[in-house]
């Protein structure tokens, strides 16, 4: 079935997690949706960014909800769930594009991952997307897509990359049990698996740069991919042209995930 880009999520109310500043790929993703007739609304974690993600959708999707939410609170994820419901009743889709882990976690040798850096990293990278779908699927009432994001690391072993590599693990494998239980709602769960992007939180990786350029070299493509291109494999899986789609690890990586080294 053909569509019109434009119209390819027109009617959708749909929820972007993970917005940070301009140059995050759920930013990306949001406007490829926004252009695509969708209505969004957007999570925050804290004050923090709340200035910075206000400032973005005011000047860019003006109108669109702001809901502050900090995933590692069930609270929280209750307070997000009865606002968009009094809001919009019915939820069309999720993007959950959040991850996190202490600095001193990435860098040196995986087996020095601290108790508390493991637990820190799964809870926020990994089950909160299953604490949110728990939460917000009840609201998706005529079907719909969510939509996480991971990478190769999940894997492979990726250098510096250690607790959140096993974090991804984690959260590819959510999205198959996900998808399990939710398909019979009509929800259809999935993953993009990004290359490599300059975002805010890929700063936290030591040697991220020297990383971009191994990556760079080893792709078919010889080159990276960008946000956009990430966003438009989202926005597929967002619309009815994936709708036999779920429980998929979709790479938009250039196809450096076919590489052996």
């Amino acid at each position: 079935m053909l569509m019109d880009n434009e119209n390819m999520l027109s009617g959708k109310k749909i929820l972007i997690m993970g917005v940070a500043n301009q140059r995050s790929i759920a930013w990306a993703i949001a406007k490829a949706y926004a252009s695509a007739g969708a209505e969004l609304a957007f999570s925050y974690q804290n004050e923090r960014f709340k200035g910075k993600v206000e400032k973005l959708v005011e000047s860019e999707m003006p109108g669109s909800l702001l809901v502050p939410c900090d995933v590692t609170d069930d609270g929280d994820i209750e307070n997000l769930a009865s606002i968009l419901q009094n809001k919009w009743g019915t939820l069309h889709g999720i993007v959950h594009s959040m991850a996190y882990a202490k600095k001193e976690e990435l860098e040196g040798m995986f087996v020095n991952t601290s108790r508390e850096g493991f637990l820190l990293a799964q809870n926020i990278s990994a089950y909160s997307l299953t604490a949110v779908s728990k939460l917000l699927y009840p609201l998706m009432k005529e079907g719909g897509s969510i939509i996480t994001l991971t990478f190769q690391g999940s894997e492979r072993v990726v250098p510096n990359y250690n607790v959140m590599g096993v974090a991804k693990a984690s959260l590819e494998s959510s999205v198959r049990y996900l998808a399990s239980d939710l398909g019979s709602m009509g929800i259809r769960v999935n993953a993009v698996s990004a290359g490599p992007i300059r975002t805010l939180s890929a700063k936290g990786v030591k040697d991220f740069n020297r990383l971009l350029e191994g990556v760079e070299e080893k792709t078919p493509l010889r080159r990276l991919a960008g946000a956009e291109e990430v966003a438009d494999t989202a926005l597929f899986l967002a619309s009815d042209l994936s709708s036999a789609l779920t429980g998929t690890i979709l790479y938009a990586d250039c196809g450096y995930h076919i590489m052996g080294a």
